[in-house]
């Protein structure tokens, strides 16, 4: 085998290897040797099959095999050689073939790119702080104790208002036909909640118990039963009942039915809840701005092939958000500029990826199996009611399970960056916490 570079440029290497024919026959004869002891033929005894016959009968098919296995080694033994670390599989194109002559073909790879990491130790960093306030728990009680409320009759003799309760009977059409999904009994329907479609909601506003009002809306464009879609509609809206919403007060007995010893121990928990939520965010502040700062901070090229790869997994998610009219703010935009902005995204990634992955490869960074289950157990408390089919897909699914990996792998490595950066850490309001970097002055 006879192996030449012809091309070295930037990250990019080719190969041309040559393989005598001698050699491939000798490969070819082999193998047929090798199934000459297990192949079985009527009229011959097992190992006594002649080899005229078997070349006839299997030759082409083990020639198949042996090219594919000598192409493969020869692209290997080329990346060994040169002691090459290849970013991607090698693309191979065979050249010159013909059966009886030698065998010659292209090996062409990318290589991965020499990274040296910066000193962390330099790298200044800042962590905002939001302590949690009393008004934030009191808000975040008021909340809960609204997703808890209950309603009660209005005792006054008087119209419906936004923020009421009407309890009513409907029944609609659209062109004199009633469809399914169109009449209801003694519905509880919160005016002003908009859980009603266009203005129907609106329309009730007004109306006291005992009244019946002539209802008229149109279903949206995008409406789930495609036969109404755009179509207008006529309820009767019989209204049978004005109540309105009532919040428990969050005292103790609230927090017994929380599962909390007194109201103390809850908001106790509620504060731990808000603080961690805090600080999560604090922490995305802190990732963001590092990856910012290691960003600046690649001087080495990324990989064309693994930029390619990352703006087409972009580029396809973008597309199908835009179809699914999601992405407002990238519609009208040039495609060329847009496909430019998010290529330079894909670059930035592509290094901000391999830089990561040299730093834990130097510090011992790895992820654990144990760390691999809580993201599983995570990942199935995302869907309640359906844990078990979730745990069941990990479990034949190991390549899933890997795709947790990548994550776990990256928050470690910052995580190991963080404790050698200077990090200074200053107290912001919530707002500021909240803010998107990119709106600062």
């Amino acid at each position: 085998m006879q192996i030449t570079e012809t091309a070295a440029e930037g990250l990019k290497r080719e190969f041309t290897v040559v393989v005598a024919a001698s050699d491939i026959q000798s490969r070819v004869d082999a193998r047929l040797s090798e199934l000459a002891r297990q192949v079985r033929l009527p009229g011959f005894r097992p190992g006594k099959v002649p080899m005229p016959i078997l070349k006839k009968r299997y030759g082409q098919t083990v020639l198949g095999e042996v090219l594919e296995e000598t192409v493969n080694d020869g692209a290997s033994q080329a990346i060994q050689e040169k002691g090459l670390k290849p970013a991607l599989q090698p693309k191979i194109e065979v050249t010159k073939f013909e059966e009886g002559t030698d065998l010659e073909y292209k090996v062409a790879v990318e290589l991965l790119p020499e990274i040296t990491p910066p000193d962390f130790a330099a790298i200044a960093l800042e962590r905002l702080v939001t302590p949690v306030s009393e008004t934030a728990i009191d808000d975040a009680l008021a909340r809960l104790a609204q997703s808890r409320r209950t309603s009660e009759p209005v005792a006054d003799a008087r119209p419906s208002e936004n923020g009421d309760i009407v309890v009513i009977d409907f029944n609609g059409t659209v062109d004199g036909v009633a469809h399914p999904g169109m009449q209801g009994s003694a519905h509880e329907l919160e005016l002003g909640s908009n859980s009603f479609i266009d203005t129907f909601e609106a329309q009730v506003v007004g109306a006291a118990p005992g009244e019946t009002r002539t209802v008229t809306v149109t279903f949206p464009a995008d409406y789930g039963a495609e036969e109404l879609r755009s179509k207008e509609a006529v309820f009767t809206v019989e209204v049978k009942e004005l109540r309105r919403p009532v919040a428990p007060a969050v005292d103790d007995p609230f927090a017994k039915d929380m599962g909390f010893d007194d109201v103390a121990a809850l908001r106790e928990a509620v504060k731990e809840r808000i603080d961690r939520d805090y600080r999560q965010a604090s922490r995305a502040r802190l990732k963001r701005a590092l990856l910012d700062d290691l960003a600046g901070k690649a001087d080495f090229e990324a990989p064309a092939g693994m930029v390619d790869m990352e703006f087409d997994a972009i580029w396809r998610r973008l597309k199908d958000e835009m179809e699914r009219g999601g992405a407002a703010e990238e519609a009208g935009k040039d495609e060329d500029a847009l496909k430019a902005e998010y290529r330079t995204i894909a670059e930035r990634r592509v290094k901000l990826g391999l830089l990561l992955a040299e730093v834990g490869k130097r510090n011992n960074v790895e992820v654990t199996r144990d760390e691999l289950s809580r993201a599983v157990v995570t990942e199935a408390q995302r869907f309640p009611g359906q844990e078990r089919q979730v745990y069941e897909f990990f479990q034949k699914n190991p390549q899933a399970v890997e795709q947790l990996r990548a994550p776990i792998f990256e928050d470690k490595v910052v995580d190991f960056i963080v404790e050698l950066a200077k990090v200074n850490e200053r107290e912001v309001t919530l707002e500021e916490l909240l803010k998107d970097p990119g709106e600062e002055a």
